[in-house]
């Protein structure tokens, strides 16, 4: 068994922890680690209660599945936000890049993933029969597709144009103003914002050309 240069067994667990989470080696850990160690007591529990507290508190909004502090997010509950409109997105991270775009005043629908098999995420693993519900309801007047423009992000397009395209309802997709395969996190915001307000009728002939 290779010797683990750490002068503390307890000190090694918390490394192993903080290594866990995505982007962040053992190197990056460690420092993480002593510089929590560097703190006193009251800011360390500070830290540690928060992030209990969030796992323990956090909630999904009923409507369109967004985190939030309440049962129905500040989105959906904001008056002045078009109820007509509704931007399906795969997660709450692009929920915040289209917020910050400030050129959206609808509001969203968090599927929570995306259609591929070869993780072994189908249809029923997303929010995509909540998403029909909501549009058979009549309010919605508008699906703008938002996903990431990937085989993946395509496939579930195309599965979701499927399952409403009966309703009488416009469904648009974000211009592809994104290069193909990226993901909507790393699109800048004047990209983002612009692909959003140009966006374009999805058809079933749209989907198969690109």
């Amino acid at each position: 068994m290779l010797y683990q240069q750490y002068p503390s067994v307890l000190l090694e667990n918390a490394v192993s922890e903080f290594s866990k989470l995505p982007g962040i080696g053992r190197k990056s850990a460690l420092r993480l680690v002593l510089h929590l160690l560097k703190q006193n007591e009251e800011e360390v529990e500070l830290f540690g209660n928060t992030l209990i507290r969030l796992k323990k508190e956090i909630k999904h909004c009923k409507v369109c599945h967004n985190i939030a502090d309440t049962d129905i997010c500040d989105i959906c509950s904001n008056t002045n936000r078009d109820a007509g409109i509704v931007c399906v997105v795969e997660n709450i991270k692009d929920v915040m890049s289209i917020e910050n775009t400030q050129q959206y005043k609808g509001l969203y629908h968090v599927l929570g993933g995306i259609i591929s098999p070869m993780d072994g995420i189908g249809p029923a693993d997303l929010e995509i029969d909540s998403l029909v519900k909501r549009v058979e309801k009549g309010i919605v007047s508008e699906i703008i597709l938002a996903l990431s423009p990937t085989m993946e992000g395509d496939t579930t397009n195309f599965y979701i144009f499927r399952k409403i395209a009966s309703f009488p309802i416009k469904i648009t997709t974000i211009a592809r103003g994104i290069s193909i395969g990226d993901e909507l996190e790393y699109a800048d915001e004047v990209t983002l914002g612009r692909s959003i307000v140009n966006r374009v009728q999805f058809t079933d002939s749209y989907n198969k050309k690109h």
